[in-house]
């Protein structure tokens, strides 16, 4: 398996910046207090407030769910939950829009006179009128790919915490452990960071 230079845990306890009875500024101090000597976990998109380089996009755009909408009624007419359902599946489960951002939007194009509404069992259908479909066919068969390879913000934050709950126990084991308990807690982070190493090398 090939070295990852990057790689953080291996430094034990009292190496670099790293060591028990270091102190952070400014604003870290009181963050890195919560975690022991270590700090808090993460860095890039998995630390802060978890949106990374990535600014706010943690969901596809307004317009993501436009161009999806209008590609999905290519197809047939649907309801609304419906049209959700279908971009989580054909995504891949990358991206699946909220009802808060794909009812407004069905109700611009209503607006718009690209799509029109019935009611079908209590549930509005959505389907095409000429011009919205004319509209869709100019635009992208299947725009929720795109969305597909941008970052689940979802699953991030779900790892993120993942993340801040592990140091959170570490830093408590450091702070009131033993020498005996800290040692086997180091061990843990260790065999847990080689474990993970071994995920991206398909091995066992």
């Amino acid at each position: 398996m090939r070295s990852h230079g990057h790689e953080h845990g291996h430094h034990g306890p009292g190496s670099g910046h790293c060591g028990p009875g270091q102190q952070g500024h400014g604003d870290s101090e009181g963050r890195r207090g919560a975690f022991g000597p270590f700090g808090p976990p993460f860095g890039g998109p998995f630390g802060g407030g978890g949106r990374g380089r990535g600014g706010g996009r943690g969901r596809a755009r307004r317009g993501d769910v436009r161009a999806s909408i209008l590609a999905l009624l290519k197809d047939r007419p649907m309801h609304g939950y419906e049209m959700i359902q279908e971009i989580g599946e054909r995504s891949g489960g990358a991206w699946r829009p909220s009802p808060g951002s794909v009812y407004p939007t069905l109700q611009l194009l209503e607006d718009e006179g690209l799509i029109t509404s019935r009611s079908d069992g209590g549930k509005k259908l959505f389907t095409l009128t000429e011009t919205g479909r004319a509209e869709a066919e100019s635009g992208p068969d299947a725009p929720w790919e795109e969305a597909g390879r941008t970052f689940d913000w979802d699953t991030v934050n779900e790892i993120r915490q993942a993340g801040f709950g592990l140091m959170e126990a570490f830093g408590q084991v450091w702070k009131t452990g033993t020498p005996e308990q800290r040692q086997k807690a180091l061990g843990v982070i260790n065999e847990s960071r080689k474990k993970l190493y071994l995920i991206l090398a398909d091995e066992d």
